[in-house]
This record gives C-alpha cells, sequence and structure tokens, in this order.
C-alpha cells in the first residue's frame, strides 16, 4: 500500500463527500474507516482507481455509520425518558450520588452500570465497551437498575468499593480523550480518600494521579496517539507523579494488597524510569502476576503479556497470549507489536489493520492505520 498516496488521496475524498452534504468531521471519520479497509485490501492488490474506491468506500461507511447512529440515539432517547432514580435534593452533590446509585437492592455491576449512565454521563456505548459486552446487553441492564431503584427509598447508601469501581470507569472514560471526565474523577476520588483512610481508595487515586501526569505528553499538537516509549518524559508533571508515589507508599505500607494498588505499582514504576529503557520491565512482570492473581482480568493477562514481552523478549510475550480471548479489546494491537518485535513484520501489519478496524477512538485508528501502512511501505520496499 502507498502511504503517500493515500496521504495525498485522503483531503481530496474528505472534499468529494463533503461536497455531498456530510460535515467535515464525519467525512473525516468516514475517510479514516475507508483507509483502514485500504490497510487490509490493498496490499494484496491496488485498485486501477484509488480515489475512486476510498470515495466508494468512505461513502458506505458513512452510511453505516449514519444508521448506527440513529438507532443508537433512539434507544438512548427511550432510556432517557425513563424516570431517574433518586431524590432531587441531592442532586448537586455529586459525590453522594454516586453512593446512592450504588444502592444496596443492586448488584454491584448493576450499580456501576446505573452510575455511569445517570450521573457520569456516559452513553451506553462506552459503558458496554468498558465492561467488555454488546450494547444491547448493557441497555438492558440499565434498564433493569433503573427499574429496580424506581420503587425503592434510598435511605440506604452502596458500600465504597462499588463507588470506586464507577470513579475508575469514569477516569478511564475522561483519560482515552473521549470526553473529559478525568479531573472530576480525581476530585471526586480525593473526597472519598478524605472520608476513609481505607488502602483501596489510597490505591485509585495514587492510579490517577500516576497517569494523569503523563497525559500532556500522550498526543502530538495534531492529536494523534504517541506510544509511552515514545513520549517526551520531561512533560509529564514531576509534582503529580510524587505525590502518587507518596500516597502509594503509605497504602502499600498497610501490607493489604488490592487491585488498584497494583495497578498503581505498575503505573509508578513506569514513572520512575527517565528514559524508555531503564524501565523495570521484570519488576513489572511481577506486578502484573499479583494484579491477575487478585482480578482473574483477562485484560490484566493482556497487558502482562505486553510487560513479558519487553521482559524476556517478543516470543515470550506471544507465547503469554495464548489462551486469551481473541476478541478481547486490543488483543490484535498486543499480537500486533509482539510480532513487529519478533521479527515478523508481515503478520505485524496484517494484525495492526485488524486493530485500527475495531478501534474505538479515532486517534488510536489513526495510529495503528499509520503503523500498518508503516510495516507494508517496510515489506515492499
Amino acid at each position: 500500500m502507498d502511504e503517500l498516496l493515500l496521504r495525498e488521496l485522503t483531503p481530496a475524498v474528505i472534499g468529494v463527500l463533503v461536497h455531498r452534504g456530510v460535515d467535515f468531521a464525519t467525512a473525516e471519520d468516514a475517510v479514516q474507516e475507508a483507509l483502514i479497509q485500504a490497510a487490509l485490501s490493498w496490499p494484496d492488490q491496488q485498485p486501477a482507481d484509488p480515489k475512486g474506491w476510498l470515495v466508494t468506500v468512505a461513502w458506505r461507511k458513512f452510511l453505516d455509520a449514519h444508521r448506527s447512529e440513529a438507532a443508537r440515539r433512539d434507544r438512548e432517547q427511550r432510556l432517557e425518558a425513563e424516570p431517574a432514580p433518586g431524590p432531587t435534593e441531592h442532586a448537586d452533590d455529586t459525590l453522594q450520588l454516586y453512593f446512592l446509585c450504588a444502592h444496596p437492592s443492586l448488584t454491584p455491576a448493576s450499580a456501576v452500570a446505573l452510575t455511569l449512565r445517570a450521573v457520569g454521563g456516559l452513553t451506553t456505548k462506552q459503558i458496554a465497551q468498558a465492561y467488555l459486552v454488546p450494547e444491547a446487553t448493557m441497555a438492558q441492564r440499565i434498564s433493569r437498575a433503573k427499574r429496580t431503584v424506581s420503587s425503592v427509598r434510598f435511605d440506604q447508601t452502596g458500600d465504597v468499593a462499588t463507588v470506586l469501581r464507577v470513579l475508575y470507569l469514569v477516569f478511564n472514560e475522561g483519560y482515552s480523550g473521549d470526553i473529559d471526565l478525568a479531573a472530576e474523577a480525581i476530585r471526586l476520588t480525593r473526597q472519598v480518600a478524605a472520608m476513609t483512610d481505607h488502602e483501596e481508595v489510597a490505591g485509585l487515586l495514587a492510579l490517577m494521579l500516576l497517569h494523569h501526569a503523563r497525559r500532556s505528553a500522550r498526543t502530538r499538537a495534531d492529536g494523534s496517539l504517541v506510544p509511552l516509549a515514545e513520549q517526551d518524559r520531561s512533560l509529564w508533571d514531576t509534582r503529580m507523579i510524587a505525590e502518587g508515589v507518596d500516597i502509594l507508599q503509605a497504602a502499600l505500607a498497610r501490607d493489604r494488597l488490592g487491585e488498584f494498588q497494583a495497578q498503581a505499582a505498575i503505573a509508578a514504576l513506569h514513572a520512575d524510569a527517565q528514559q524508555a529503557a531503564e524501565t523495570d520491565w521484570v519488576q513489572i512482570v511481577e506486578w502484573y502476576d499479583e494484579l491477575v492473581r487478585i482480578t482473574e482480568s483477562p485484560v490484566a493477562r493482556l497487558n502482562r503479556a505486553v510487560a513479558v514481552g519487553e521482559a524476556d523478549g517478543a516470543r515470550a510475550g506471544l507465547a503469554a497470549l495464548a489462551g486469551l480471548d481473541p476478541t478481547l479489546p486490543r488483543y490484535a494491537a498486543v499480537e500486533a507489536y509482539l510480532h513487529e518485535r519478533a521479527g515478523d513484520p508481515a503478520t505485524a501489519a496484517q494484525r495492526y489493520a485488524e486493530a485500527a478496524q475495531a478501534a474505538s477512538s479515532l486517534p488510536e485508528r489513526d495510529h495503528l492505520t499509520r503503523q500498518a501502512a508503516r510495516l507494508n511501505a517496510q515489506l515492499r520496499g
């Protein structure tokens, strides 16, 4: 695939869609989808009319997205029409609403989903992605939770663990850049920390601070993603890192390890390395072992495979992927990275293109598409 040709054609294809009445941002998204499809198809046979091919595919992607968005809005409007739970006198107290939505009559999973939707401002689709379930399944879960709490009094509040789970997911959505919720999640977690000396509250606050400290280095001026290994670490907020490390060390000293403390320890090891090459990957693998033991999370196992690949070599990382569900979010991206490190650029390019197709955000799709194009150009050269 000719990456230079694609760059030259992109503005013209966007212009065609805009001329057909598509707004610029939507046209740009549709063309990005077409570029992903090109990365998958063109290495085998480049079309005789590349521009016409891109216009046709981008237009189809726009129509598919338009129909999907219309259906999503209809579902969201039906959910919004249902009465919101909770008394109005607490509407101006966000943290109190978090606790109230975590009502004892709900399962923890349903309480988290309801709070994210009713208070956190996340869409059903975003919550479904966080839980690794279909959007329709999450819509039903939220609807059932609303019906459950519609007939109960909110004189009992949920537990801290459920509220922490909500804050963690809200922070992750804000950190991804889709909506700016990260700072609000940190603010609320500080309030919870002021209410209790629970070590996992401290662990979550430390984790948020350590990740948020890197935010200014995560994207370039054009909005494209900067991988952790390539980030300008002089842009990291050292004061925020120091605060996060101090909070984490105090929590770990209590010797009651939990999920958020383990994740914060991993983030702290990344923050401790002044250069990417100085990262203590062996110790990071050990912390991932603890995290997997605590959570049995497939996402933690996926991230552990990356760490194993860095500590023990790409082949070891690929072996660590064995047994994991290939449909996990970012599985293809991890596999692509490890195949490239293992000296298999052809497989890596294919998997990067597939990962781009499944990416949940435009910057991530663009980054993965560029990786696929880069490797395909090397293979042709």
